[in-house]
């Protein structure tokens, strides 16, 4: 791929990342191209026809090899978009997927004062609230010290560390008074775990993604601790619970909510249709 034209050199590519299975290989060899030469898509589709630097044509090479032993196209660039945000990212954190936006949409909708963001990872939710709605306070939370380390990192980067607050563990120590608890916490069931993409269990930390048999065991733990965690003094706006889950997950996370006192109870479906978050609020004094 040295010296090659960008037209040879991403066909070539596309040829390979097909043989092996690769699902998208055209996407994925020009984010690959893109990353070694350091351009945007768009430049390479626009000219083909122009050389590869021998420095990013090797580089362009090692990217294919790791990529044809399906590491994350994500991991390989060392970086991943989400909502408005570059979000840098290794195998110490989730890859941030585009369903987990609907948490951030979430309180864009019910623009709270206090956000508590549990499980952070690399910080996606956290960072994509402070960025979006920076009058809240947001607190991000996560059981992985490394994981905090990339979060932290990702606030000091896109200049959001005095707009969020991290802190190892589960939920902070002071008392109640949320007004929105996100968590997009391990919801893949033990069963389910070798029928995953290689890109997933080969790479992404096995620890954020399982959740005991049914997939729920990370809820059964959280949802009861939340519900005396929210806000509950405000008429206009109860707090709330909202979480990511896998699909078929729905209902049984619903229950779980409404069993600890959660009111209100509702899912919301993500672009392919699939119940993708919960959400729960509490009840409101005297009701």
């Amino acid at each position: 791929m040295t010296g090659a034209p960008v037209r040879e050199a991403l066909d070539s590519a596309v040829d390979a990342l097909a043989a092996a299975g690769i699902d998208e290989p055209r996407l994925d060899a020009e984010l690959l191209l893109g990353g070694a030469m350091g351009c945007e898509r768009s430049a390479l589709v626009a000219d083909g026809g122009a050389e590869v630097p021998a420095p990013a044509g090797r580089a362009f090479g090692e990217m294919v090899r790791r990529r044809l032993r399906r590491e994350p196209v994500a991991y390989i660039l060392g970086r991943k978009g989400f909502r408005r945000l570059e979000l840098a990212v290794d195998p110490r954190v989730l890859i941030p997927r585009p369903e987990t936006e609907l948490l951030v949409e979430l309180a864009l909708e019910l623009r709270p004062a206090r956000v508590l963001d549990v499980g952070t990872g690399s910080g996606a939710i956290a960072l994509a609230v402070a960025d979006e709605l920076p009058e809240a306070e947001v607190t991000a939370t996560d059981t992985s010290p490394s994981a905090l380390e990339v979060a932290r990192a990702n606030a000091e980067r896109l200049g959001l560390s005095q707009h969020v607050r991290f802190v190892e563990g589960t939920l902070p120590d002071e008392g109640d008074g949320f007004d929105l608890i996100l968590a997009n916490l391990p919801y893949v069931a033990g069963r389910d775990w070798p029928s995953l993409q290689p890109e997933v269990t080969k790479y992404e930390p096995r620890e954020a993604l399982l959740a005991g048999p049914d997939g729920l065991d990370a809820y059964r733990a959280l949802i009861p601790e939340c519900a005396p965690r929210l806000s509950r003094y405000a008429e206009q706006m109860r707090g709330a619970l909202a979480v990511e889950v896998g699909e078929g997950q729905g209902s049984a996370v619903a229950e779980l909510m409404r069993c600890a006192g959660l009111g209100e109870v509702e899912t919301r479906r993500d672009l392919a249709g699939i119940e993708r978050v919960v959400i729960g609020r509490s009840v409101k004094p005297g009701a």
